[in-house]
């Protein structure tokens, strides 16, 4: 058999395996819960790599961010232009920028709230939770609330929490996780963040 028939039959037997997972998947009739985590860089990245799909097919997407307060962001100045996307910016900046626990504490409850109201609207098909994971990290929120509030969202609703070292429990209620692995990164030769992207 020549190479050219051999790669012919592997790649019928891969395509035949393929569409039989695929006839046996079921829709779940419900918006899935992403997390995306992870030292490495793209974690909002790729949520918001989602949030343009979901605007591909005339879906309704929202975002609340947690942590990044008052900083321009190229996503942000993006849909703001489009203007098809619910965007809060809730956060205060960096946790490390605020240096008082209290007042991270009521921005993240706040940011949640309004998180929670948006999820049981029946409104969107979309959320981002952007950061969530670091407001969780510093137990700014409660990880056992936050999954209860999406186990209440409307089953319309899909969520994408993102940030680094999401919590085991999380993990383990979403239906997909993803975990960025940094294996380089410019700011460790001291390179600074480049607005386009970084920014």
């Amino acid at each position: 058999m020549s190479d050219t028939q051999d790669h012919k039959e592997k790649m019928k037997a891969v395509q035949a395996k393929q569409r039989a997972k695929v006839a046996e998947a079921q829709d779940p009739e419900r918006g899935l819960v992403l997390v995306h985590t992870g030292k490495g860089k793209g974690k909002s990245s790729s949520a918001f790599g989602v949030v343009i799909r979901a605007l591909g097919w005339k879906q309704k997407v929202g975002v609340v961010q947690f942590i990044k307060g008052k900083w321009i962001t190229g996503e942000k100045r993006f849909f703001d232009q489009l203007g098809d996307v619910t965007w809060h910016t809730m956060g205060e900046g960096f946790t490390w920028d605020t240096q008082d626990k209290d007042r991270d504490i009521a921005a993240a409850e706040a940011a949640f709230a309004k998180a929670v109201n948006m999820m049981e609207s029946g409104e969107f098909d979309l959320i981002v939770l952007d950061e969530i994971n670091i407001a969780l990290r510093y137990d700014y929120l409660d990880v056992h609330k936050v999954i209860e509030s999406l186990k209440g969202r409307d089953k319309r609703t899909g969520v994408i929490l993102t940030g680094r070292d999401a919590k085991p429990e999380l993990m383990d209620y979403a239906d997909l996780v993803t975990e960025m692995t940094e294996v380089k990164h410019p700011f460790q030769a001291g390179i600074k963040a480049q607005r386009g992207v970084d920014f």
